[in-house]
């Protein structure tokens, strides 16, 4: 089975255990059967070396964004993600934005004017959104429907609401995605939202170096445990686990515009 990671920070890995050699756990991915990977941006400092750091590998494609709480770094304007996007191929998406109120105190006004400015950024260049959310789900909901989000679309990463949320976010053209917290013990709303997303709207994601799945918690996250998420999944929903990997690919490849492999499963 080949699978895909739809959400993965590879500029942040841990490389010690492949001699810190960036191709040598890309030789890894190719050997444990990942197809593709998509790196996401969460602040423009890193973005140029995480661009020359994937450059040379067809099967990764990138985001351009500013996650919501990156407070110090900049904070960039429609033109500015619009001329980062459109100057590079590998770009499929705008994000990770969003919303969290969890890590971010005081007057957050500014965290919803940059995910406006995301949107909008987005519907110009006619590219999805990758949306992070949390304890922010009124004001995520809200700006999306005012902002038009709809018209692109996106998925709402590393899921950790419930399934009205679930159904507000399809509603507007959005994807769910699970990640390793759908297999920790308490998870129980997630697993719910697992059970009962239509087929053609789940896709699965490590989010590494964070939140690796059981077996693997607590210890650094790799691209290659997206298996353990489909798994997981595959149990919940009482189906396969090729059936679980070959629907989430083909909702990846629907989603963003990554070139899907003549090899593919």
């Amino acid at each position: 089975m080949k699978l895909v990671d739809s959400h993965c920070h590879l500029d942040r890995l841990d490389l010690s255990p492949y001699d810190n050699q960036f191709e040598n756990f890309i030789a890894s991915t190719v050997e444990e059967g990942l197809e593709h990977m998509l790196c996401v941006s969460i602040d423009l400092e890193a973005w140029p070396a995480m661009q020359t750091l994937i450059a040379p590998f067809e099967n990764i494609s990138t985001s351009v964004g500013v996650h919501p709480n990156e407070c110090d770094g900049e904070d960039p304007t429609v033109e500015r993600l619009i001329e980062l996007a459109e100057n590079n191929p590998k770009v499929v998406a705008i994000g990770e934005t969003g919303l969290d109120y969890f890590r971010s105190e005081g007057d957050l006004t500014w965290q919803q004017a940059r995910f406006r400015r995301h949107i909008q950024a987005a519907i110009k260049l006619n590219k999805p959104l990758i949306i992070h959310t949390r304890e922010a789900r009124d004001d995520t909901l809200r700006i999306l429907k005012e902002e038009g989000a709809e018209k692109v679309g996106g998925v709402l990463h590393c899921f950790t609401e419930d399934w009205k949320m679930a159904e507000e976010a399809i509603d507007m053209n959005f994807y769910i995605s699970f990640s390793g917290i759908v297999t920790f013990n308490s998870a129980k709303q997630i697993q719910d939202v697992a059970r009962r997303i239509p087929a053609d709207r789940f896709l699965i994601e490590t989010d590494s170096p964070y939140l690796a799945p059981v077996p693997f918690r607590g210890k650094p996250n790799y691209p290659t445990y997206v298996g353990k998420v489909a798994e997981f999944i595959a149990k919940l929903r009482e189906e396969s686990y090729e059936n679980i990997v070959n629907q989430s690919n083909e909702n990846f490849y629907r989603l963003f515009p990554a070139k899907k492999p003549a090899t593919s499963i």
